[in-house]
C-alpha cells in the first residue's frame, strides 16, 4: 500500500516514514500544502496522512480541493489534541479520520490499515482471502495448510494489494503504483520478479497471468 505524508515538522516526518515503512507502506513525503495537493492529485495513493497546520496552504484546504475534484483518497488527518473545532471542520470537509498529537505510532498505523481495509470492503484486522491469511504486523502470510511464510517488504506490499483485489486484471502499471514510493525504480518487469517468488511460497495457480493485461489473484473467496 502507498501512502502520502504531508507534514512539515522535519524530525516528525522522518521518524513516520520510518515506521510506516517498516510497518509495510511505501510512503512518500511532502513538506507543505501545495506540494502535497498536487501530489495527492497526480499519483495513486491508497491513504493520506494530512496535517492540517501546513506553511503554503492550510491543510484543510488542500481537503477541500481534493474532494471538489472528487478526489476520494481516504485521508487521516492530524490536528492537535484540544482543537475540538479542528476536528469538526476536517470532517466536513471530508476527512475520513483523525488523529489528535501528540499520538502513538502504533494507533496511527491501526488507523491507516482500518481505512484502507473499509475501503476494500475488509473489516478483519487480519486480511483473510480464500485459504490465505495475512499478518499485517508480523508480516506474514499462512495457507489453508496452516503453512506460515514471512514476506519481504515488496512481497507484503504486492500480496496485500492482490488479496484486497482478488479477481481483478492489475496490470503491472497499477501495481508499481501502489507498491513502491515516488523515488524508487519504477520498472515494470520488477513486479515479474515478485510475482514468481509469491507463486513459489503460495502455488503457480495463486496469481494468474493475463497477457497484455496484467495478473489476477484468483484464491477463492
Amino acid at each position: 500500500m502507498r501512502v502520502l505524508l504531508v507534514e512539515d515538522d522535519p524530525t516528525l516526518s522522518v521518524g513516520l516514514k520510518s515506521d510506516l515503512q517498516r510497518a509495510g507502506f511505501a510512503v512518500d513525503v511532502a513538506d507543505n500544502g501545495v506540494d502535497g495537493e498536487f501530489m495527492g492529485d497526480e499519483e495513486p495513493y491508497d491513504a493520506v496522512v494530512l496535517d492540517l497546520g501546513l506553511p503554503d496552504r492550510p491543510g484543510l484546504e488542500v481537503l477541500r480541493h481534493w474532494r471538489e475534484r472528487d478526489n476520494a483518497v481516504p485521508v487521516l488527518i492530524l490536528t492537535a489534541r484540544d482543537a475540538w473545532h479542528e476536528k469538526v471542520d476536517g470532517f466536513q470537509a471530508g476527512a475520513d479520520d483523525y488523529l489528535g498529537k501528540p499520538f502513538h505510532v502504533e494507533e496511527l498505523i491501526a488507523r491507516l490499515n482500518a481505512l484502507i481495509r473499509r475501503r476494500g470492503g475488509v473489516a478483519s484486522p487480519r486480511l483473510k482471502v480464500g485459504g490465505l491469511e495475512l499478518d499485517s504486523d508480523q508480516q506474514t502470510v499462512c495457507d489453508s495448510s496452516g503453512q506460515c511464510f514471512e514476506l519481504t517488504g515488496t512481497e507484503f506490499r504486492l500480496l496485500r494489494y492482490f488479496m484486497l483485489n482478488p479477481g481483478k486484471v492489475l496490470s503491472k502499471t497499477r501495481l508499481t503504483e501502489h507498491v513502491y514510493d515516488y523515488d524508487s525504480d519504477k520498472d515494470s518487469n520488477v513486479i515479474e520478479v515478485y510475482v514468481k517468488r509469491l507463486r513459489q511460497k503460495l502455488g503457480k495457480d495463486i496469481i494468474q497471468t493475463r497477457r497484455g493485461q496484467g495478473y489476477v489473484f484468483e484464491a477463492e473467496r
